[in-house]
Order: structure tokens, then C-alpha cells, then sequence
């Protein structure tokens, strides 16, 4: 009887443990949730060319947007190349201070520009008089990545609104137009970054309060529960509408997780259930993969000429712009495309030419662009590659022996031509040794100089021999 009054007060006690254990649980996850960090960075008041109206804009609400997102933001602007280098440098520290499971998030309003295939930031105070000057003067989005790259994070997020106008006269009929590709494959998994518009092309600033990018991205961002990579395809059609097709944005990824600006990360499969027949199906996709050109045929064909147009900047592929410009010929999309796929080709294969890095490798583009804004760039490098090549050979040589170091077969004819050594008859231990015969001290050649010369020569025809590359059109895509 005394056990059965005890009944209530026990079924009590669980439910408070339960409710205890279900409490801390919670707390557990709030203290696990991943931690977000932001550096947003607005060049407006450059000083040597006319001022941009609109990064400090965007900038502004970028911080706003990305604060209510849970981001802790560090904004700044019109920072100079000291000033832009050591706000990368403390962010980093944040981050490294901040444990691996944050998502470090990176965005830049400004110019940048491409140089010998590598993309540079420009601070405030850059004034380059020829193109030499920008490595010196700005920050290479490499480093940049690089840094980031290094921390042990969850994710990193690169935006830039950086590909505007080339404003400097003394480069600007020399340097490529807008930015290189950068492919986050190649770097540290869990990497994003996003520009404006299309490798090799220009952005707008735009006529309002900021430019078409930043107005899409911060249209975009706030809709709930909707993943990275879909976001940035639905800026892509936002902007290419906003401008009539001037304007396509680019991204590149390697992320391996999830995110999502707004909404319950664990919510993907209920998001699913509002969202577009077009995010359906580019979520449907795995991440990485792209669809043959033939495939995307199959996709577009008896479409609306304007609905399948979206599809295609939606996905902004190679196969999918091949499929496209074969299966519509009606303007303006089929010009649109077609002018969006040429560029993509050069800048694929201008980033095949840049990683090769060989005298070959520039060869074959030139071979397939012989003109165009990367021509001059092509050939600069390439008797770069050339010049640095044979420039070794001369100090490879002179750390041999002090002598004149005459040809190979010469050598060996001269000491077959010296005469033998008497043969003394009282030391019979001595023997006559042919092959090691010393030339006369006269011709001031010492046995080891010959032995020396002759490696030198193989060593030098070797690597002459086995110099080459490759190159050639790309495979024509990249991934997200």
C-alpha cells in the first residue's frame, strides 16, 4: 500500500527529470549552434580616380541584413592597402578564436581587377601607372583566400561586388577585363564565393542606392529556409533580369554542409514544400554535378524561348548555354547566351592556360584566341615562362669548374691523343692505367674538370629535352 502512494510522486519525479533532460539537451545544442562572423568591407572614396557612388551603400545594408541573420559583423570602408590587410588579419584572429564551427563570411564592394590571370582587391589609395604597380599596391584575392582557408571553420563565404569598370587609363587597354575564375575545388573544402557578373565580365554600379547585385542578394537572402547554392541561382536570374542580360552573377563552390541565411537549418525538408518548381529542382541535384549538354536538350525542348532562358542562367553552365543557343535561335536570348557562352570558353580556357603555366600552355590559347583583352597578357607571359627557362641555364653552368670547359668529344680525343707514360721497369707494382690517363699539366685540365663538364651537358640537354606542356579548349564547365 505504502509502494502504490508513492506511484504519483514518482511518475512526478520523471517527468521533472524529463523535462530536465529535454531542457539541457536544448541548452546543449544553443551552446553547439555554430558561430557567425562577418566582415563587410565598402571602397567608395578611391582617390586617384572618380569616387563609386554605391559600396558604401551596399555595405550599409549588407551589415544591417547580415547582423539580423545572426552574423556578428565587423563593417568598415575605403580602407587603404595597410588598412585592408590588417582587417583581413584581425578577422582572422576572430575566427581562429571563434572554433571550427563557425561560418566566416567575407563581402566586398569596390574594384578589383585581374592581372597575369590573378585577381586583386583595390584599396583606396592604389594609383598604378602601369600594371606592375598592382600587385604592389592592392590585395590579392588569393592571399585573402588563402587565410581564410587556413582556419579550421565550418564553411567560408566570399562576395564581391567587385567587378566594375576598369577606371585607370595607364592599364586599362592592357589588363583583362573584370575577374579571373577562381575555382574553390582547388582550395580548402567548405568554400563559397560568389561575383557579381560573369568571369571576365563587368558589373554595374547601378542608378539606385546599390548596385543590381547587392539589391538581388539582399532581396534573396531574406526568404527563409532556402539553401546557399539556390539563393545565389535565384540573384543570377534577378540580376540578369534587372539588367537585361548585361549582368549574369558567378559562383564557384566546395561546400560540404548546409546553409542558409534565414529560417531552421534543420527545416530543409519542410522548405521544400513552399519553394519553386525551379528550386525543386535544383535542390533534387547533387551537390557537383552537371548535366551533359544533351541532357539539358532533352530539359529545354518545346519550352517557352523566355522560360527556358531562366532555366539555362539559372544553372549557368556550359552544356546548359550549348543546349540553349542550338535549340533557340530567337532574340535577344539566343544573342544573350551566345555572347555569355563565348566568354565563358575564353575565360575557361584562359584559367587552363594559367594553371599549365608553360610556354605551351599560353601557345595553345593564343593558337585559339589570338586576339581579345587577354592576347597581350598571353604573350607577356609566355616569354616570361621562356626567359625564365633558358635564364638558368648560364648559372648552372658556371658553378662547374674554372675552365673553358670546351665539348664533350674534344675532350675525350685529346686524352686519347696524349702520349703514354715510359713504363718503369724496377716497379713492376705499377701498372699502366689507360683510361685514367692525366693530360699534361700544361693544358691546366684537371681529370675531375672533364668528368664535370660531360654531367653538365647530359644535365643541360635533359632539361631542355624534357621541357613541354599542354593546353588547348577546356572540358567547358565548372562546379558548384
Amino acid at each position: 500500500m505504502r509502494a502504490l502512494s508513492l506511484l504519483p510522486f514518482l511518475r512526478k519525479s520523471c517527468s521533472i527529470t524529463a523535462a530536465l533532460v529535454l531542457f539541457l539537451l536544448a541548452a546543449s545544442q544553443t551552446a553547439q549552434a555554430e558561430k557567425r562572423l562577418a566582415l563587410v568591407i565598402g571602397q567608395s572614396a578611391y582617390r586617384s580616380v572618380v569616387a563609386l557612388p554605391n559600396p558604401a551603400n551596399d555595405a550599409r545594408k549588407m551589415t544591417e541584413m547580415l547582423g539580423n541573420a545572426g552574423f556578428e559583423v565587423t563593417a568598415t570602408s575605403d580602407l587603404t592597402q595597410n588598412d585592408m590587410r590588417g582587417a583581413v588579419g584581425d578577422f582572422a584572429a576572430k575566427i581562429a578564436a571563434s572554433g571550427p564551427d563557425t561560418v566566416a563570411l567575407m563581402f566586398y564592394a569596390g574594384h578589383g581587377l585581374q592581372i597575369d590571370g590573378e585577381n586583386y582587391l583595390l584599396p583606396v589609395d592604389v594609383d598604378p601607372k602601369r600594371e606592375t604597380d598592382i600587385p604592389l599596391q592592392a590585395v590579392r584575392l588569393t592571399d585573402v583566400m588563402n587565410t581564410l582557408g587556413a582556419l579550421p571553420t565550418r564553411m567560408r563565404i566570399i562576395m564581391l561586388d567587385a567587378c566594375r569598370n576598369n577606371p585607370f587609363p595607364a592599364i586599362n587597354n592592357t589588363a583583362g577585363h573584370g575577374l579571373a575564375i577562381v575555382d574553390t575545388k582547388a582550395g580548402a573544402a567548405g568554400s563559397f564565393i560568389s561575383y557579381s557578373t560573369s568571369p571576365g565580365a563587368v558589373a554595374e554600379d547601378g542608378s539606385g542606392e546599390n548596385s543590381p547585385y547587392t539589391t538581388a542578394l539582399l532581396t534573396v537572402a531574406r526568404e527563409p529556409n532556402v539553401p546557399i547554392e539556390e539563393a545565389f541561382k535565384r540573384v543570377r536570374v534577378a540580376v540578369n533580369d534587372a539588367t537585361e542580360g548585361r549582368q549574369i552573377p558567378w559562383e564557384s563552390s566546395s561546400l560540404t554542409t548546409d546553409f542558409r541565411f534565414f529560417g531552421d537549418q534543420a527545416a530543409s525538408g519542410r522548405a521544400q514544400q513552399g519553394v519553386t518548381d525551379q528550386a525543386k529542382a535544383g535542390a533534387a541535384k547533387p551537390q557537383g554535378a552537371t548535366r551533359s549538354a544533351d541532357d539539358w536538350r532533352k530539359e529545354l525542348k518545346g519550352k517557352d524561348p523566355r522560360v527556358a532562358y531562366q532555366l539555362v542562367i539559372a544553372d549557368d553552365t556550359v552544356p546548359a548555354y550549348e543546349a540553349f543557343v542550338a535549340l533557340f535561335a530567337q532574340p535577344p536570348y539566343n544573342v544573350r547566351v551566345r555572347t555569355l557562352l563565348e566568354r565563358r570558353y575564353v575565360m575557361e580556357a584562359w584559367a587552363t592556360a594559367v594553371a599549365i603555366n608553360t610556354a605551351a600552355s599560353y601557345a595553345a590559347f593564343l593558337g585559339t584566341y589570338p586576339t581579345g583583352d587577354l592576347a597581350a597578357t598571353a604573350r607577356k607571359l609566355q616569354d616570361r615562362v621562356r626567359n625564365r627557362s633558358f635564364g638558368a641555364q648560364p648559372n648552372t653552368v658556371a658553378m662547374g669548374p674554372t675552365c673553358p670547359c670546351p665539348p664533350t668529344q674534344p675532350l675525350k680525343k685529346r686524352v686519347e691523343e696524349q702520349p703514354r707514360p715510359k713504363r718503369v721497369v724496377d716497379t713492376p707494382r705499377v701498372r699502366r692505367q689507360p683510361t685514367t690517363a692525366a693530360p699534361p699539366k700544361e693544358e691546366g685540365i684537371p681529370p675531375e674538370a672533364i668528368g664535370a663538364a660531360i654531367g653538365i651537358g647530359i644535365g643541360i640537354g635533359g632539361a631542355i629535352g624534357g621541357r613541354g606542356g599542354r593546353g588547348g579548349r577546356p572540358s567547358g564547365h565548372h562546379d558548384y
